[in-house]
């Protein structure tokens, strides 16, 4: 590895002490979709007392984001780092504390230390090692921490409304610290109703069981086939789950027995891929459901995009399909980062699988025009485990030592 002075005191200050202590200090604060201001202030003054210049970002009323740029001299390219401060909800079988982080091994755990604690932690330590090093920047480094991902963007796609811009990005989502990740799929989420006739059950003769009726939806569905250009990079899809189903009577679903439910609904997802618009998959949906409806005009349905906040808890956005070029500026400065420490390409640049079957906010900084990539430490929630979710260490240190040198090739 050969690397310049600046470059050497820099890489000097990446430490594994302070990454785990700033993901226990992410992982202690809990932020719940929509509830995570608590956290925004925790990192506003983490940034404001380090001398970066701190917005507090209002993207609903009482819900706060942060924005904190670390100033250039002018003249050269802006870089932004990003991650999203929601976690994914809690699950039943934690052992431990999950506010509580802990060190085992090679893995820092803690309920969003995977989702993504992990990253925002990894590109902190890596923007104060650029800063504590003393060296010049012409352009901005960026450090954005944005809420609502986990319902499709909401806080990215707030400041890319607002006209926020950077030259370019970097996402630390958890695809791998040998992987540059330049392409994954779509995501949207859609209800849909199926409407029946209610009445005693003594007299089912005049009614229309809303639930059975989705029965046969839901195994309608199970076999979808969407009519789409089949995108190799992403094989496994377009891919339709049903993730809730919730009936009853009326619109409210009350439940009461003795009466046949008139209303049942089902909240489905879709991965799709770029050569699908959102149009073309709920063309290939309402297909399906004619199709039904020809073999039993008592099937009465309708589709409701986005799903009914009272379902949802909160609007879903549609996350585009993202393919960026692997010529782009930001995964060219990865991959030089990346070589110069390693002494190697990195292992992979574009479709990251399973991971890439999903999507982030990198949907909406390429949509803005900005190039963004996705580049962070490898993460996992350990499925009925006792331990919950985890961040590999040894990753992040080395993302945290790639992003030094991107910061300082970029930002130069």
């Amino acid at each position: 590895m050969t690397v310049s002075a600046t470059q050497a005191a820099a890489l000097s200050l990446v430490t594994r002490d302070d990454l785990v202590r700033l993901t226990g200090e992410l992982v202690a604060i809990p932020s719940f979709k929509g509830e995570e201001t608590p956290l925004a202030h925790h990192v506003a003054e983490w940034c404001g007392s380090r001398g970066y210049e701190v917005e507090l970002d209002e993207v609903e009323p009482g819900r706060l984001q942060v924005v904190a740029t670390l100033k250039g001299g002018g003249g050269g390219k802006s870089l932004m780092f990003n991650g999203h401060l929601d976690t994914n909800s809690l699950t039943r079988g934690w052992q431990r504390d999950p506010f509580a982080s802990w060190v085992d091994g090679d893995k820092v755990y803690g309920h969003g230390a995977q989702n993504m604690k992990g990253g925002l932690a990894t590109f902190m330590v890596a923007a104060e090692a650029v800063r504590r090093s003393g060296a010049t920047l012409s352009g901005d480094l960026v450090l954005a921490f944005v809420v609502g991902e986990t319902q499709g963007g909401e806080g990215m796609n707030h400041l890319m409304n607002r006209g926020f811009r950077t030259d370019m990005a970097v996402i630390t989502e958890p695809f791998g610290a040998d992987n540059i990740a330049t392409i994954h799929s779509g995501i949207m989420h859609f209800a849909i109703h199926v409407i029946g006739r209610s009445g005693h059950m003594s007299q089912v003769e005049n009614t229309v069981h809303a639930v059975n009726k989705m029965a046969k939806v839901l195994l309608a569905l199970d076999d979808i086939r969407f009519d789409c250009v089949p995108y190799p990079p992403l094989p496994a899809l377009p891919r339709l789950n049903v993730g809730s189903i919730i009936g009853g009577r009326g619109e409210t679903y009350r439940s009461e027995p003795p009466y046949i439910p008139d209303m049942c609904t089902i909240v489905v997802d879709v991965h799709f891929v770029p050569t699908q618009t959102v149009d073309d998959v709920l063309r290939d949906v309402r297909k399906v459901l004619d199709g039904l409806k020809a073999q039993d005009p008592e099937l009465e349905y309708r589709i409701e995009m986005p799903v009914p906040d009272f379902i949802e808890g909160r609007r879903r956005l549609v996350m585009e399909p993202v393919d960026l070029p692997v010529d782009a500026p930001i995964v060219q400065a990865l991959a030089r980062a990346y070589e110069q420490l390693e002494g190697r390409p990195p292992r992979q640049i574009g479709a990251i699988l399973p991971t890439a079957y999903s999507a982030c906010d990198t949907s909406w900084l390429c949509k803005a025009g900005i190039p963004a990539v996705n580049y962070g430490p490898t993460a996992a929630f350990a499925a009925g485990g006792p331990d919950g979710a985890y961040v590999v260490l040894s990753e992040m240190e080395k993302v945290a030592q790639v992003l030094t040198v991107t910061a300082l090739d970029v930002c130069r």
